[in-house]
């Protein structure tokens, strides 16, 4: 098994930054590909964006030159750095390891216009 928590969510303004961390414990020998992924209210959850062992990366449209993701093997994090920040940004963030197998709780953000 595989535990995953996220911190680093909160309200900002509109066009402000903020950085999610994802801290993963337990099998973390079996971690592969990480990723985040969102859910706005009455919305399916999408993914922001992933991050292969190699250290590629891709983004959903959305987000693409705004956020960047990023991972330190050794600590056994994932990181989501999101920068200017939209309204429709807002949503609870979701650390997911190995294909979407583990989740972690999620963290909210609000964007503020």
């Amino acid at each position: 098994q595989v535990q995953l928590v996220e911190s680093g969510g909160g309200l900002v303004q509109a066009g402000e930054s903020l950085r999610l961390s994802c801290a993963a414990s337990g099998s973390i020998d079996r971690l592969n590909t990480m990723g985040w992924y969102r859910q706005a209210p009455g919305k399916q959850r999408e993914l922001v964006a992933r991050i292969f062992q190699s250290g590629n990366a891709n983004y959903a449209d959305s987000v693409r030159g705004r956020f960047s993701i990023s991972r330190d093997n050794a600590k056994y994090t994932v990181y989501l750095q999101m920068n200017n920040l939209k309204s429709e940004d807002t949503a609870v963030y979701y650390c997911s390891a190995n294909w979407a197998l583990y989740w972690g709780q999620g963290t909210q953000v609000t964007v503020s216009s």
